[in-house]
């Protein structure tokens, strides 16, 4: 896969960003491994440094396979990673002298919000305070901080790296300086643009999740097979992967949350989490990240 711009692009550009990353999981160490190999210095915070030590080693193996497929070189690829700044347990330092803070903490508006209140309050007021949130009203995310205007949804794809859209959310709040920084930030690590207003599920999700959901519901009323639902839907509608492999690569609890949220939020039922699927989340069966969901990864 071809990258979206090339490594040295922001060699041109008049100045380099500051960014903090806040959470280093799945989401949050590629959105700062992103702004990283377009010249950015990212500080990457967390509450656990094993956590970070976890995102380093999973930047360092990303950078490796782009080495290995002669899209940058090792010198390239050590420097990008050293743009990349861990700090433990201290979120003020992290976002004292920021152009742009983005909030990657798993999926609960109170953890949102308290962060959020933590940015408004540390951040310098002209920074650009975005959410990474796949689903939660920015709205209400925003209320926590000061300077709600300020506040935006930059909903980035997994793998970040190599996914070309953000989602950007608009806020009942959300100036439009806001929105247009954050399309030309997000326009300038080489991704493209869609814009959405601030319901639930936003675009992606709001059309994502029932499909996922409606494949777990066909196979778990024996419809078709894992394998032959997988492939009518990836050869008939052209996806680059079928819904179950789809389901756990993003991870089955993630998939139950967002569909519980949608359904709390809407009150409409096509949002009702598969029954398999909440029983294979109470499993402990999420997917890749645990080794076993619709598919085996155990090896």
């Amino acid at each position: 896969m071809q990258l979206p711009l090339q490594l040295n692009s922001f060699e041109k550009m008049e100045h380099t960003l500051k960014v903090a990353v806040v959470g280093s999981g799945t989401m949050g160490n590629g959105i700062a491994q992103a702004f990283a190999m377009q010249g950015h210095s990212v500080a990457l915070a967390d509450i656990s440094k094993d956590g970070l030590d976890r995102a380093l080693s999973t930047v360092k193996k990303s950078l490796e396979r782009f080495v290995a497929k002669e899209k940058m070189t090792a010198k390239e690829a050590e420097a990008i990673g050293d743009r990349i700044h861990p700090i433990c347990n201290d979120l003020g330092a992290a976002v004292a002298d920021v152009d742009i803070a983005i909030e990657a903490v798993f999926e609960r508006e109170d953890v949102k919000k308290e962060v959020f209140s933590v940015l408004g309050e540390q951040a310098p007021s002209e920074a650009l305070l975005a959410t990474n949130t796949s689903s939660i009203s920015v709205t209400s995310i925003a209320s926590a901080a000061s300077g709600p205007e300020r506040v935006i949804g930059m909903h980035f794809m997994n793998p970040v790296p190599l996914m070309k859209l953000v989602e950007l959310v608009r806020g009942e709040r959300t100036s439009d300086a806001t929105v247009e920084r954050a399309r030309e930030i997000a326009e300038g690590i080489g991704k493209t643009v869609g814009v959405a207003e601030d319901y639930a599920g936003f675009v992606s999700n709001r059309i994502l999740m029932p499909m996922l959901n409606e494949a777990a519901f066909a196979l778990h009323e024996g419809v078709a097979t894992r394998e032959d639902i997988d492939t009518i839907m990836k050869l008939g509608m052209n996806h680059p992967m079928g819904p179950l492999t789809l389901s756990d690569f993003i991870g089955l609890d993630v998939i139950v949350d967002i569909l519980d949220y949608l359904l709390k939020q809407t009150g409409d039922p096509k949002f009702r989490a598969c029954p398999m699927l909440r029983r294979m989340v109470q499993a402990g069966k999420l997917g890749r990240k645990s080794g076993e969901g619709f598919y085996d990864y155990s090896e």
